[in-house]
């Protein structure tokens, strides 16, 4: 609402009722309890209590109640995993593995969640097992993974119910389970984890270990894209390019391999060029296609690479 001078009031006096206004809306913001738990974090911090330093950062972080500082919470981080606080230790290593606020160096990342999983941060165990996994910075160990997936579960990191859930689909470095994939799935899905439900709809899709729902399927890749998933995304563009469990829209597949294909994701960037070479959903254009197709290749989704040609 616009604060009005009163006709009878001078424009000096009004303009200092303006002021004074101002200064106490500053006032009363500088009160509000998420500016004030700032600030005994920072001050805490500062006298030497690093789990408060950690806590800080996180704030410096996101931005919030706080300028955002992405340098200042790295220097944090560090300075809470070196006093013995795990969660410092965990986020620490997904600065270094982003480069936010520091010089990228993913090297240090398996270390780092290393000390965080063996000091009971449960991420760490999770982020540390995911590595394992695909082998990044450490050699590839599937059954390693798993048991750093299951520790993680058991204390109550979802995200690595959601991993755990996925190798016992898949029968990578566990026996292949695929009952007790579905129910890490759905305990999961249930709490919001996206991997838990892309996993969970891709069982529906399939019909794997539980009856085939494609309009389940739908909800449930729906609801990971939602969450910013890249893979969720993708797969609810494979239901529209079908027609399966949604109405047929190739114009919706291609905005939805798009958004996967800028998150990294090669397999939606193939389905993406063979859109583009069809023209359906998208005007045709085989130059792009092709364009779209060597980002694939690049993204490491082999199928999208140009085969060498055999000699005659």
């Amino acid at each position: 609402m616009r604060t009005r001078i009163p006709p009878h009031e001078s424009p000096r006096r009004g303009a200092s009722r303006l002021l004074v206004l101002a200064i106490a809306s500053i006032a009363l913001a500088g009160c509000h309890p998420g500016n004030v738990e700032a600030r005994r974090l920072r001050q805490s911090c500062e006298s030497g209590v690093v789990a408060d330093c950690n806590q800080f950062a996180v704030k410096l972080q996101k931005g919030e109640y706080v300028l955002r500082d992405d340098a200042r919470a790295a220097t944090l981080f560090e300075r809470a995993c070196t006093g013995g606080v795990g969660d410092g230790c965990a986020s620490l290593g997904v600065v270094y593995q982003r480069g936010s606020g520091v010089k990228r160096d993913s090297a240090r990342a398996p270390a780092l969640f290393q000390q965080a999983c063996e000091r009971g941060t449960m991420e760490g165990c999770t982020r540390l097992g995911v590595l394992y996994r695909q082998g990044a910075g450490v050699t590839r160990d599937a059954a390693h993974a798993a048991s750093l997936f299951q520790k993680a579960c058991d204390g109550r990191d979802l995200r690595g119910c959601a991993n755990l859930g996925t190798l016992y689909s898949l029968g990578e470095g566990v026996g292949q389970d695929l009952a007790r994939a579905t129910d890490l799935f759905q305990r999961s899905c249930e709490e919001k984890v996206a991997l838990g439900c892309v996993g969970l709809g891709r069982h529906h899709a399939a019909g794997i270990g539980v009856p085939r729902n494609d309009s389940l399927a739908a909800e449930l890749f729906m609801q990971a894209c939602d969450s910013g998933d890249a893979g969720g995304c993708f797969h609810r563009g494979t239901l529209y390019e079908a027609g399966l469990g949604v109405t047929q829209k190739f114009d919706s597949a291609a905005a939805l391999y798009r958004e996967s294909c800028d998150e990294g994701l090669g397999e939606a960037c193939a389905r993406l060029a063979g859109l583009y070479d069809r023209g359906a959903g998208v005007r045709r254009n085989p130059e792009r296609a092709t364009e779209v197709r060597k980002r694939a290749c690049d993204l490491g989704y082999s199928d999208a690479c140009e085969k060498p040609k055999k000699e005659a």
